[in-house]
Formats: structure tokens, C-alpha cells, sequence
């Protein structure tokens, strides 16, 4: 009967790699903070301001880059990366910012939206195509300014 008992433990350890019952194998909520951070009150809150002052300034620093050169989008989840490994509400965030970009890529690479999409594409292109087509030959290409005067 022991021996029954063990093997369910083994099962639930290889499962999820913690040991820890939790949905689709994702790691439970809460603090990742050594254990001996956790147990001391003022070093664990010390913690958690340094974690979110870091993930802060990763976040301010991506939402910087959102028009300027650089991965914005990229960084600001880097930071929200940093701050649930503190945070439970971070960690619920980056949860369902998963898996919306996991149901994203899923649709589309369904044949039927890639192939509307190029439709739309191509669409576009010949549309812009078009008009820029009819404003040179309506127009020409007249430049804004006079280069031979200079």
C-alpha cells in the first residue's frame, strides 16, 4: 500500500518538475524568493522594493523605446517577467499575456487567415500602387523644392 502511495508522489513530481499540484504544469503563485529572505519580515519587504524598483526601471525603459529605436514591447515584458517572480498579480498578467500571443501565433498560422491576410495585402498594395500610379501621371514628380536655383 506504501508503495502505491510513493508512486503517485513520483508521478505528480515528474508532472510538474516541483512537486506542486498546479493547472497545465505552471508554477504556483506566490514569492520566488530564497527561503532565507522569506523568513525574515524587513529582509523579504527589502526584497520585493528592489525587485519592483528594478522591474520598474525595465518597464520605463521599454515604454522609452516604444518610439524610439529599440525592442519596446520586448523589454516592457521583461519587466513584467522581473516583477512576477515578487508579484502575484505580474504573474497573472504575464499569464494571460501568454496565452493571448500563444492564441495569436495559433490563428495565425491557420491557412484560411494567412491566406486572407495576403489577399488583403496584395489588395492594399495595388490600391497604393494605384493612386500613386494616378498622382505622377496627373502630377509628375515635382520636387518640393528648386535644386537648380542653389
Amino acid at each position: 500500500m506504501s508503495t502505491g502511495s510513493s508512486d503517485s508522489v513520483e508521478v505528480a513530481v515528474v508532472a510538474d518538475g516541483t512537486g506542486a499540484d498546479t493547472a497545465e504544469g505552471e508554477r504556483g503563485l506566490g514569492s520566488r524568493a530564497p527561503e532565507f529572505v522569506k523568513a525574515r519580515r524587513m529582509l523579504h519587504l527589502s526584497w520585493q522594493v528592489g525587485v519592483f524598483v528594478v522591474g520598474l526601471a525595465v518597464v520605463v525603459a521599454g515604454v522609452i523605446m516604444l518610439p524610439l529605436p529599440g525592442p519596446g514591447w520586448v523589454v516592457i515584458f521583461g519587466g513584467m517577467a522581473i516583477w512576477a517572480t515578487e508579484f502575484v498579480w505580474a504573474q497573472l498578467v504575464l499569464r494571460w499575456t501568454k496565452r493571448k500571443v500563444t492564441e495569436a501565433a495559433q490563428r495565425a498560422l491557420d491557412p484560411k487567415v494567412r491566406r486572407r491576410n495576403i489577399i488583403l495585402t496584395v489588395t492594399g498594395l495595388v490600391i497604393i500602387g494605384a493612386i500613386a500610379g494616378f498622382y505622377l501621371w496627373k502630377f509628375g514628380l515635382v520636387m518640393p523644392w528648386k535644386i537648380e536655383d542653389q
